[in-house]
């Protein structure tokens, strides 16, 4: 037997029950991909972490931290606005970005968390 067939079931059935409960819930989950796709840049998930760690960041302190470009960080931290992970305030010349909400910072946390148990990813 091949190794991907013993993580298959060998014969095909299903509990009834369990597709009537759960099948018309799945849509609740719609739209909740573009977290994660937001976040599966590096990038972007680097800039959100910083956010975990500070209040609020300028352009110009996120672009160091990253090693990036103003432009880089400002095209990422755009991003998250547009996707309803930051938001910004102008303070004259300087644009300071923060993470939305609290549950983008627990989702970091709780990731990170996750990672640090020596989760192996395949």
């Amino acid at each position: 037997m091949t190794k991907y067939k013993q993580d298959a079931c060998e014969t095909y059935c299903y509990d009834q029950a369990v597709i009537d409960r759960v099948q018309p819930k799945i849509e609740e989950i719609s739209g909740v991909e573009l977290l994660f796709k937001a976040l599966s840049d590096a990038t972007r998930l680097k800039i959100t972490y910083a956010l975990t760690l500070e209040k609020e960041l300028c352009v110009c302190d996120v672009a160091n931290i990253i090693g990036s470009s103003t432009a880089t960080a400002s095209h990422h931290l755009r991003m998250l606005r547009n996707m309803g992970l930051a938001k910004y305030r102008k303070e004259g010349k300087l644009v300071f970005y923060s993470l939305k909400d609290s549950h983008v910072r627990q989702m970091v946390t709780i990731a990170k968390t996750h990672a640090e148990e020596g989760v192996k990813v395949v």
